[in-house]
């Protein structure tokens, strides 16, 4: 008896294990594909091909990042190629087809990409960043044999953005089965309208599909899910779908004592959504969410959850260097969180949309998100120089050929997507999208001469020449194109408005003055300025029922002051957070810059402490230093004190971080700190004092001749005392090796980063000498590649060795699906090899 009933225990669990895998709608698809690159840019006319001795290849995958750099390319997109790929992937049909429909959803893919399967022609897709999918129910074989899915990638026009986008399936790739009666991709939105800590309302849009050739009478039951799997509350409703039909209904739930999501505390629920027919579960869909609240206020500001809350952001390019755009999970996570802890709580995606695992990350971190939809509408922006177009050349077509018949699809599906995520707070149409309007320009009378139209009589540093009034009486009289910019913008808002109304629009306005009275900035909800902090008054005056604040920013303390002084600006995204590839045109070998934050390896630079010195609520006090001829600043011949050349000599730069200089030379000692005074010491001699008020740009400095020792900055409040050292250093004698993550799981996706650094005999890092270091790696384990985040690092990525910058290097270790002990070795010429050992597992 014993042994029937553990048998029939047995089946039931193996039967519900089999029922659970039913239920399985997406499956990881990103391995065992095949790759290559070909010459020819037309899409294949017979498919699939003949692939044996193509690469093997898993994604996410970018091709270009494997490139060397090469100076004879375009410095727009980093120096690096692009070309056209072709990807096939044989594999068996998963399920039975007389019951399931199998969908491919691919999340991003760039560019111009051409999809088969069984050389059955499914669609195209130009945008890079838009995700789309299709239903291959159809084309599969119901036998055993192989099917092959088919995509041709032609970016052969590699110049065609501003900034380096990668090239190829760049993002993941899901197969979706599910039962012919089911919930379609993308197929739910929840909204939250009403939101306090008492009590939330949450609403659930489903929309439901028949694809069976017979009514089916279905219960629709819903779950609100807690964090740590509770469940909080339960509808279910009833419909009667007949055969092929579409539907949708809505569900209402009320969430007592809700958890509320904020970057403080980012909280997440779920929705569970199960189809049940006669008893059975066919279909399961889960959506998560946060509950939460948005409000936007003229001339007070955003509220999140009903507390005036300021948007501490920056903008974004989606590489993440030595990986490119094909960027791991961890990689974003260790990037974000260093950003974290430096203030910020809200990410600008510039100027496309980003993968849906990176808003995934945003949810789950706490980061508010700017979601930008485009860089280019009806005309093209030229990539090299920014601006209009001035170039006709292939390499640099782009989206606006696009734009007009793909647009609104694009705009769908991406926001079909994302529209669940808690972080995303508004929806970004465009950016700087007045340049490609030759006449916004020379509306504002700042620029005059159309032979030379990026030529201006200073109009960054100077209020609009002329009021509201003349500026639309400039503007209706002046001559247009074959596109109005305002009537786009107003087509874009609807779009975006019929996705989703909850959130508000905005776009980036790099001529504000003539944006305003076009009908460009009414067609959005709230208009925001990029490096236009001296039109704010002027808004305020002629505009004071529009609400306006900044949407990108060199980050200066001016830019915040804006946000500090003016009721209603609520918000800077400085350009950038993250250094990136590309916009480096003719700069060669300079092929990434403007980092404010962390640099192209995620190594913090000196705006890191800038920005947390102003942000966060803690205690903070930091050094850089940088040679006095190289700073901006002289010493004043009687005081010695610093005296600036110029106004922009305020700004923080890139100072080093270390105390290592020729003995007398005079170095420019930069303290950043939210103490209102600091002193200065070194090798135990008071240096003086320097305080807040009297710091423009709230940086403290000293001109301080060199001296081999310790530099300590240190600063009181009451009792309290915080420090911050320099010391110097030696000479280089021995190497570290650290690792940000030394356990790791053997799922082909989970990274670590190792770091080396220069040491002195007694652990003090040198940053001032580099050598030649090589990674070794043993186990089973992937090696992603190498840097040094120096901007003139033209070093192959996909590489084992490298030259250090700042005595320091990094390479990204990658695991397989085989568990087990990873070693690292590090080799450095006349210095003891180091080891580093992590482990792997299931």
């Amino acid at each position: 008896m014993k042994g029937i009933i553990i048998l029939l225990l047995g089946i039931f669990l193996v039967s519900c294990s089999q029922g659970k895998a039913d239920l399985q709608r997406e499956i990881d698809f990103n391995f065992d594909w095949k790759f290559t690159l070909v010459e020819d840019t037309l899409p294949p006319t017979q498919v699939p091909l003949s692939d044996q001795d193509w690469r093997d290849i898993r994604l996410p995958h970018d091709w270009s990042v494997e490139a060397s750099f090469d100076s004879t390319l375009e410095g727009c997109v980093g120096y690096l190629p692009g070309g056209v790929g072709v990807y096939q992937k044989h594999f068996k049909t998963p399920v039975d087809l007389k019951t399931k429909n199998v969908f491919i959803l691919f999340d991003g893919v760039y560019n111009n990409a051409t999809f088969w399967i069984n050389g059955k022609k499914l669609g195209v897709n130009p945008y890079g960043y838009s995700p789309v999918y299709y239903d291959l129910s159809s084309y599969l074989h119901e036998d055993d044999k192989e099917n092959i899915i088919t995509v041709h990638v032609d970016h052969s026009r590699f110049a065609d953005s501003r900034w380096y986008t990668g090239s190829g399936i760049y993002r993941n790739v899901k197969l979706v089965t599910m039962d012919k009666l089911h919930i379609p991709i993308w197929g739910t939105f929840i909204t939250t309208p009403e939101v306090s800590k008492e009590e939330s309302k949450v609403q659930l849009q489903i929309k439901l599909e028949n694809n069976h050739t017979t009514e089916q009478d279905v219960e629709i039951t819903t779950s609100i899910v807690d964090a740590f799997g509770k469940e909080i509350t339960k509808v279910t409703s009833n419909q009667i779908l007949k055969a092929n039909l579409k539907n949708q209904i809505t569900q209402d739930f009320t969430v007592k004592s809700p958890k509320l999501w904020s970057p403080d505390t980012p909280i997440l629920y779920n929705a569970l959504t199960q189809l049940k027919v006669n008893g059975k579960v066919v279909d399961e869909y889960n959506t998560p969410f946060g509950i939460r609240s948005i409000e936007f206020k003229v001339n007070e500001g955003f509220y999140l959850n009903g507390k005036n809350t300021l948007v501490k952001g920056v903008c974004l390019h989606h590489d993440a260097g030595l990986v490119g755009t094909a960027v791991p999970l961890g990689v974003w996570e260790r990037r974000l969180k260093l950003l974290k802890e430096g203030g910020v709580n809200a990410i600008r995606t510039s100027h496309n949309p980003f993968s849906k695992e990176f808003l995934e990350l945003c949810d789950r971190m706490g980061f508010l998100v700017q979601h930008e939809l485009f860089d280019e509408f009806d005309y093209p922006k030229d990539k090299r120089q920014n601006f209009h177009d001035q170039h006709s050349d292939y390499s640099t077509r782009g989206y606006d050929e696009h734009f007009q018949k793909w647009a609104q699809s694009d705009l769908q599906r991406t926001m079909l997507r994302d529209r669940n995520h808690p972080s995303v707070f508004q929806w970004s149409i465009g950016n700087e999208i007045e340049w490609t309007y030759l006449h916004y320009r020379f509306i504002t009378g700042f620029y005059t001469d159309p032979k030379n139209p990026g030529k201006s009589k200073g109009f960054f540093g100077k209020t609009p020449m002329f009021t509201p009034k003349e500026l639309k009486e400039r503007y209706d009289n002046w001559e247009k194109g074959d596109y109005i910019l305002a009537e786009t913008a107003k087509k874009l808002n609807d779009w975006v408005k019929e996705m989703d109304d909850t959130r508000p629009t905005t776009a980036n306005l790099i001529i504000p003055q003539v944006s305003h009275v076009s009908g460009y900035g009414d067609a959005v909800d709230i208009p925001g300025y990029s490096y236009r902090n001296v039109i704010f008054p002027w808004a305020k005056k002629y505009f004071p029922n529009t609400q306006v604040t900044t949407n990108e920013c060199p980050g200066t303390w001016d830019d915040w002051k804006q946000v500090l002084e003016y009721p209603g600006v609520f918000s800077i995204f400085m350009w950038t957070g993250i250094d990136y590839i590309g916009e480096r045109n003719e700069r060669w070998p300079e092929k990434s810059a403007w980092g404010d934050m962390l640099d192209l390896a995620g190594f913090k630079v000196t705006g890191w402490n800038y920005f947390k010195s102003i942000w966060k609520d803690e205690p903070h006090i930091s050094i850089g230093t940088l040679p006095l001829k190289e700073s901006g600043f002289k010493a004043h011949p009687m005081s010695g004190l610093p005296v600036a050349k110029a106004n922009k000599s305020y700004k923080w730069r890139n100072s080093n971080w270390h105390w290592n200089y020729k003995k007398g030379e005079k170095v420019l000692v930069e303290v950043t700190s939210n103490y209102s005074t600091v002193e200065l010491l070194l090798n135990g001699k008071s240096l003086g004092y320097r305080s807040m008020s009297d710091s423009p740009g709230r940086i403290m400095r000293w001109v301080v001749p060199y001296e081999e020792g310790e530099l300590v900055a240190r600063a009181k409040f009451g009792k309290e005392e915080t420090i911050t050292k320099l010391k110097s250093a030696g000479k280089p004698s021995q190497f570290s090796i650290t690792a940000d993550k030394k356990q790791l799981k053997a799922d082909a996706y989970d990274v670590s980063h190792i770091v080396l650094q220069l040491e002195d005999k007694e652990g003090n890092p040198v940053k001032t000498e580099d050598v030649k270091v090589t990674f070794e790696v043993e186990g089973n384990v992937k090696l992603l590649g190498v840097d040094n985040g120096a901007w003139t690092n033209i070093q192959d990525f996909q590489s084992n060795q490298l030259m250090t910058s700042k005595g320091r290097a990094l390479t990204i270790i990658q695991t397989t699906k085989k568990a087990g002990d990873i070693k690292l070795t590090a080799k450095v010429e006349g210095y003891p090899q180091q080891t580093i050992t992590l482990k792997s597992s299931k």
